[in-house]
């Protein structure tokens, strides 16, 4: 495992004002697991980017098997072995799973081009059994689970034969035992001499599954270290250059009245009979495997989709909540895990952002829109939640993630939305901005906000909840107090059919 398969040297990506990565190194080696981390805009992407062909370096030398190379795109790099699997892959769901795995270099004739769809399928079925996956290959992608589309993601990368293979937060929307099966298929693919990168903001996971660690900040190498001569807090101070105390600061909860109670929900395919209630003050977390049903619960009680029955209760009061603007008007905020689609426009300022929901009360005679008292109420929200930008003017799509959630809060706070439903709040942010929204969520929560936490996340949900409801296939499999609650417990139960 001593010789090196690839090779970056003083890697240099320069944009106009930024300075993406300065000098960078890193090496990798054929039958190891290369844990890759550091916060958000450390310079990871960039890296990946250019090690896969997607962008040329300002200057610096890449070497593949000992040689200079200099791609000439993501194809060549591809073609030469080395592949790649995204945190969010461009996929194509009304396609099936052979169409995605050979997208662009499906099996067919030399002179008709006529693809050859049993071998295609034979093709991809031997793929997956190499992972120990059983998927019809016919089956279309759509249909799939998150932790399916990420097998067929690295079904796709070995299809062109990798060598070796970048993996961007695989297990950043798995729960615990489909991690388990991920980190099986990546000791198989060691075992087999594939040299993996592998991106996790899940410091947990790089115990788990790392041969060696290397931490960037701010465009530059750190340090590389084996992973059994780093421990949980050095490899925090590495990545974010001090030491982050208090990554759950759940405070004691005064916890009031009841503020929202969902009785026997049930949509079909979805969910069924699911009863909860949260009280002012009280943050309820709602664990389950992914497809358990959470995210499609949350909807409907925001007003994106409705139930087939049940009835909705606010501070006692039956209610119906039949679109996102009864939901709001009702006081409920909604933070979707896909934050960049859902959940902010990443065009818009930071201004613009905040305020979006609340638009009519900043407009003046025949609809002008005050932006003088806009800007005041953005400022407010900006500061309070101290969100970092370059100002109210910046588009949103150039934050940080935690930032972007940040974002994505103040709009609700604005419209003083005392019940937050946070779907997977966390989700893809670094550990220091993890400790930052746990931070906000336990201060709202002592505020006297109702709080419903979504999370795939079991420290996180173990560490920040009041309560723990538990889904597995859309039902309730149990409810538990924080007091005395088990990781082991909490993933017995949901795993249990």
């Amino acid at each position: 495992m001593d010789t090196v398969i690839l090779e970056l040297k003083d890697l240099r990506k320069q944009y106009p004002g930024v300075l993406a990565l300065r000098e960078c190194s890193f090496d990798l080696r054929p039958g190891e697991v290369h844990a890759l981390v550091g916060e958000n805009g450390a310079g990871k992407s960039t890296l990946i980017k250019i090690s896969t062909g997607v962008i040329q370096p300002t200057s610096g030398t890449i070497r593949f098997r000992g040689e200079p190379v200099v791609w000439s795109g993501p194809r060549d790099a591809i073609a030469n072995g080395i592949g790649a699997v995204y945190q969010d892959p461009a996929v194509f769901p009304d396609l099936s799973v052979a169409e995605n795995i050979f997208m662009n270099h499906q099996p067919h004739g030399l002179v008709s081009r006529r693809i050859f769809w049993r071998e295609m399928h034979e093709q991809t079925e031997a793929l997956l059994e190499r992972l120990n996956v059983r998927l019809d290959p016919r089956r279309k992608l759509g249909h799939l689970t998150a932790a399916e589309r990420q097998l067929v993601e690295i079904g796709k990368a070995l299809s062109g034969e990798a060598k070796v293979l970048f993996m961007d937060e695989p297990t950043s929307t798995l729960s615990g035992a489909e991690s388990d099966n991920m980190f099986e298929i990546v000791r198989q693919l060691r075992a087999e001499g594939t040299a993996i990168v592998f991106i996790s903001h899940r410091l947990d996971d790089i115990f788990t599954i790392a041969d060696r660690v290397t931490a960037l900040r701010d465009g530059v190498h750190v340090d590389t270290r084996k992973i059994d001569e780093v421990d949980h807090d050095t490899l925090v101070q590495m990545m974010v250059g001090r030491e982050v105390k208090n990554l759950f600061p759940k405070t004691e909860a005064v916890i009031g009245d009841e503020a929202m109670r969902v009785e026997k929900f049930s949509r079909s395919g979805e969910y069924q009979e699911v009863s909860l209630a949260v009280r002012s003050g009280e943050i309820l977390g709602l664990y389950g495997l992914v497809g358990a049903g959470r995210t499609e619960l949350a909807k409907s009680i925001f007003g994106i989709t409705r139930p087939d029955s049940g009835q909705l209760y606010l501070a006692g009061k039956a209610v119906t909540v039949g679109a996102p603007r009864a939901a709001i008007s009702a006081g409920i905020g909604y933070l979707p895990e896909d934050r960049d689609e859902e959940g902010i426009v990443l065009d818009m300022d930071v201004c613009e952002n905040i305020t979006l929901p609340i638009l009519a009360s900043c407009s003046r005679f025949l609809g002008w829109l005050d932006q003088g008292k806009e800007r005041t109420i953005a400022a407010e929200f900006a500061e309070a939640l101290e969100i970092k930008s370059a100002g109210l003017g910046q588009k949103v799509g150039g934050l940080s993630g935690g930032n972007k959630q940040k974002v994505s809060l103040g709009k609700w706070l604005a419209c003083d939305c005392r019940i937050l439903i946070l779907d997977e709040p966390t989700k893809g942010i670094d550990v220091a901005a993890k400790a930052a929204v746990h931070q906000l969520v336990s201060k709202l929560a002592s505020r006297g906000y109702a709080v419903v936490m979504i999370s795939s996340d079991l420290p996180e949900i173990m560490g920040m909840s009041d309560r723990v409801m538990i889904m597995h296939e859309g039902i309730v499999k149990g409810e538990f107090p924080r007091e005395g609650l088990s990781e082991e417990r909490v993933l017995a139960e949901a795993l249990r059919a």
